[in-house]
């Protein structure tokens, strides 16, 4: 047996040792939020309700799908049948990466870094819903290159069950496409929301504790309060509103410019959308490329910056390469690097990181850095394809022909100070 299927199935079964705590990682136990939180979870929905009075409940109303999906396996305990649930979620992408590479025009890359980006996470890629959200975008992608309605549907359920998926919808190319996918996405997640919010009270309640998050120690902008505390800053990391966060002076100035960085980000994003719909430069794999760019663009600028967020990244980046004429491979490269970077801040050596202390310190700079670098390395590959080269084009295009009597010679030449201008 040959290719990335005897890889796959030894890193899984790694994973699986470890979710099931045959072996165990240095660092807290990242399985507690599954056989803890999440099955506190599971019994308010079952009861008929979302938990409105719980803060760490801070998902859209499909995400009570994923946390009753145990369920469907009665014969094991509820973390039991959550890891094993998701394995099968990552055989599905590994599955579907699969089939994508080995048809005409296609390649392997893409399943490749599915099988080595989730084991760099380490077991926190089991012990999240993410994977789950993360398959229906791996899926949403690759059907959205001929079927539209398809990808649109998709992305609108995935965006109920987490938001960014919606994020899919970035590149998709000007006319029918647009109009098909985007009205299957606003379709599908209007349904969704209104069934869910028929079915159970407390569909809503998860945008008041979403809005009250503050700056994670992992982001972007925690780095400032990590260096801060080694001066005397005054404030403290703790457990809030789920997550660990740093609480005191200046924390909500650096949130909200985390949000104005956010919004900044998606500003660009949607300048290159109108650049590019007005010239129509949409190529084979610009629908993978924005995507993977958009994602990586509210990725890196968020107050939260969550380990298992590094799946979504894996996953888009996975796609990406599923084309080998893709220019991502670089950004793809940096996210693996981060992603198994992120398994030593996180669980590893989480405690250096809370702590703020000089090993703390440098696994945050290392990660996040490799994240930054990653954006922009994309984004600037996404200009340059869909924005630049093909006014370049435009302009060698448009060079002047004397009279039909200049050398073919000196017309190339021509073409040539202009791409190069």
């Amino acid at each position: 047996m040959k290719g990335p299927i005897p890889i796959w199935l030894l890193t899984r079964t790694l994973l699986l040792l470890l979710v099931f705590k045959v072996m165990t990682l240095p660092g807290p136990d990242i399985t507690t939020d599954i056989s803890q939180i999440y099955r506190g979870w599971y019994d308010v929905l079952r009861a008929g309700t979302y938990p409105m009075d719980d803060v760490t409940w801070q998902y859209p109303p499909a995400a009570a799908l994923a946390v009753l999906s145990p369920g469907l396996l009665p014969f094991l305990d509820y973390a039991s049948a959550f890891f094993v649930l998701a394995f099968v979620c990552d055989a599905a992408v590994f599955g579907l990466l699969l089939y994508a590479g080995r048809r005409p025009g296609k390649c392997l890359s893409g399943a490749w870094v599915w099988v080595a980006g989730v084991p760099l996470l380490g077991p926190t890629a089991y012990a999240r819903y993410d994977l789950m959200v993360t398959a229906v975008a791996v899926a949403a992608l690759l059907a959205g290159v001929r079927h539209p309605r398809i990808m649109g549907a998709l992305a609108g359920f995935g965006a109920m069950l987490k938001v960014w998926p919606v994020l899919l919808l970035a590149g998709t190319r000007r006319g029918r496409v647009t109009l098909r996918s985007w009205t299957a996405a606003v379709a599908t997640a209007a349904g969704v929301l209104l069934l869910c919010t028929a079915a159970m009270p407390g569909a809503l309640a998860f945008l008041t504790f979403q809005r009250d998050r503050g700056t994670e120690v992992e982001s972007l902008g925690a780095l400032v309060f990590h260096v801060a505390r080694h001066f005397g800053w005054e404030g403290r990391a703790t457990l809030n509103y789920g997550s660990v966060e740093f609480l005191g002076p200046y924390v909500p100035v650096v949130s909200t410019a985390a949000l104005a960085l956010t919004v900044a980000a998606f500003g660009w994003l949607l300048v290159w959308r109108v650049r590019v719909w007005r010239t129509g430069a949409f190529g084979k794999t610009t629908l993978c490329d924005a995507a993977f760019v958009a994602v990586l663009l509210f990725t890196t600028t968020s107050r939260v910056i969550s380990p298992q967020y590094m799946l979504w990244l894996v996953g888009l980046a996975s796609v990406c390469l599923v084309f080998p004429t893709s220019r991502m491979r670089t950004a793809a490269r940096l996210v693996l690097v981060a992603t198994g970077v992120t398994l030593l801040e996180f669980p590893i050596w989480f405690s250096h990181v809370s702590d703020s202390d000089p090993l703390g310190l440098l696994l945050l700079l290392v990660r996040n850095g490799l994240l930054v670098a990653a954006t922009l390395t994309a984004c600037r590959v996404l200009w340059t394809q869909t924005v630049t080269e093909p006014r370049l084009r435009e302009r060698a295009a448009a060079v002047p022909v004397q009279d039909g009597t200049a050398p073919a010679d000196d017309r190339d030449a021509d073409r040539n100070r202009v791409l190069t201008s």
